[in-house]
């Protein structure tokens, strides 16, 4: 694996409790134990709990999701549900060792709205997403990834903006200061929402072909 270049913060910590001084990353140890008593948004009302990041502490290939679904908040762990299993078997067909990877969300909190007995995924809006923008980036920080993989519009425009978009600009590099790669791609549940067998056949294809590229960018 190359050297990994060094980068300095962010920028100026906005992350409640925690300071920086631009010499020194703030662990992630340190960061989980801060965003468990996040109050930064409405949504920890809704959600059972934080749902911080996990996976290999100093990963060179990071994956952002969206939000946590209603497995993820119930267990405390991303990506363990429909998604997280499909992004399983893309990363394996990717040859991609999911335990080598970092695995995290835009928002940390799962919003959703009753129907009947089950909660139902509701994208976030914009100030759950602004809130925790700081946590995402410290984390991005703490880990400093070669790759940084943003799966689906939300992951995608926290990281780089409104003017991103996954459509097209899907499966290649694209600038930012916050790694020396980053790549946009779909996230999981769009594979599973394929409207017929042939489409998500497709769509997985896409899928693997995008880790695929951000796995070469991480050696």
């Amino acid at each position: 694996m190359p050297e990994r270049r060094e980068r300095g913060p962010v920028g100026a910590s906005p992350v409640p409790g925690l300071t920086r001084d631009g010499t020194r990353r703030p662990s992630l140890a340190r960061l989980r134990a801060a965003a468990a008593d996040c109050r930064a948004c409405e949504l920890w009302k809704r959600g059972t709990q934080t749902v911080w990041g996990a996976g290999a502490a100093h990963a060179a290939l990071m994956l952002v999701g969206e939000q946590p679904g209603d497995e993820e908040d119930l267990s405390g762990k991303p990506f363990v549900g429909p998604a997280g299993r499909l992004l399983d078997r893309a990363l394996e067909a990717a040859a991609v060792d999911r335990r080598r990877v970092y695995v995290t969300n835009a928002v940390k909190h799962f919003n959703w709205r009753p129907v009947g007995k089950r909660r139902i995924h509701e994208r976030p809006g914009a100030r759950a997403i602004a809130a925790c923008r700081p946590w995402l980036l410290a984390e991005i920080e703490a880990v400093r990834p070669r790759v940084v993989v943003c799966m689906g519009a939300t992951a995608a425009r926290t990281v780089l903006g409104p003017d991103v978009r996954v459509t097209r600009d899907r499966g290649r590099p694209l600038a930012s200061p916050i790694a020396p790669h980053v790549i946009a791609t779909v996230h999981p549940s769009a594979v599973l929402r394929a409207p017929d067998e042939e489409t998500r056949r497709l769509e997985m294809e896409r899928f693997i072909a995008d880790l695929r590229a951000a796995a070469r960018c991480a050696r």
